[in-house]
C-alpha cells in the first residue's frame, strides 16, 4: 500500500502546475491496453512508440529483445521513459506468457487472412498489440499465439507504415473508443496512488536527503 502521507509530503515539493498535472495525467491512464514490441531494429522506433503510449494514456509497455537489444533513445522519447511502465523481455516466449498471465488477448498488428480491420476492433477486450520488426514483421511464435489478427487499412500503392506510425493510429483509434465508452478502463486507486508517488521521485532534486528529514521527523 501506498504511503499516503509520505505521497502528499513528497508533492508539497512539486510546483502547483506539476501537482495538478500529475493529478490529471493520472486519471487518464490505463491497462485495459498495452504495447509490444518485438526485436524492434531501429532505436527511434521503440522510443517513438513509448512517447506514442504517454501520449494517448497507456501505462505499460513491453519491450522484446530477443535479438537486439538497446536502450531507449531519450531524444525521441521525450522524456516518456520517465512517465510510462518499460518491461524489458529477453524472450517472445516470456513476453507472450507475461500477458497472458495480466489477461490479455495477443492481438497481431499485420494482414491476415483471418484479420479484422481497425475500426471494427472489439476494444472491450483487454488486449496486448504486439507490432514487429521493421522488415520481417512479428514472428511465427507471436501469429501463432495471436487471439486475433488486426490491420489499419490502406488504399494507396504503399502497404505497410512505420512501426512507430501504425502504433500511433492504433491507439489513438482504441484510446479514443475506450474513453467513450461505460468500461472500467482506469487505473485503480491504489495503482494511481503508487504511480503519483514514482512519478514524484522520478521529480524531485536531492530526493534521498528529502527521504531521510521525512522519517527523521517521523520517528
Amino acid at each position: 500500500m501506498t504511503d499516503i502521507k509520505l505521497l502528499e509530503y513528497l508533492e508539497t515539493y512539486l510546483t502547483e502546475n506539476r501537482r495538478n498535472k500529475f493529478n490529471r495525467v493520472i486519471k487518464q491512464r490505463t491497462k485495459h491496453f498495452t504495447v509490444a514490441t518485438e526485436d524492434v531494429y531501429q532505436l527511434h522506433n521503440s522510443s517513438a512508440v513509448m512517447r506514442s503510449c504517454d501520449v494517448f494514456g497507456i501505462q505499460e509497455v513491453n519491450i522484446v529483445e530477443e535479438v537486439n537489444s538497446k536502450s531507449i533513445d531519450r531524444e525521441i522519447a521525450m522524456g516518456a521513459q520517465k512517465w510510462v511502465d518499460l518491461n524489458r523481455f529477453h524472450s517472445i516466449k516470456d513476453c507472450i506468457a507475461d500477458v497472458k498471465q495480466k489477461g490479455y488477448q495477443i492481438v497481431a498488428t499485420t494482414p491476415h487472412i483471418e484479420d479484422c480491420e481497425l475500426q471494427d476492433f472489439d476494444f472491450t477486450k483487454k488486449s496486448c498489440f504486439f507490432f514487429g520488426r521493421e522488415t520481417e514483421g512479428l514472428s511465427q511464435e507471436v501469429l501463432d499465439a495471436a487471439d486475433c489478427y488486426l490491420k489499419i487499412p490502406m488504399i494507396g500503392f504503399t502497404e505497410s507504415l512505420n512501426i512507430s506510425v501504425s502504433a500511433a493510429i492504433v491507439l489513438q483509434e482504441v484510446t479514443a473508443k475506450l474513453r467513450r465508452s461505460d468500461i472500467a478502463w482506469q487505473l485503480s486507486e491504489e495503482e494511481q496512488n503508487a504511480k503519483r508517488l514514482d512519478w514524484v521521485k522520478k521529480t524531485i532534486k536531492s530526493y534521498d536527503q528529502i527521504i531521510a528529514r521525512y522519517y527523521e521527523e517521523n520517528k
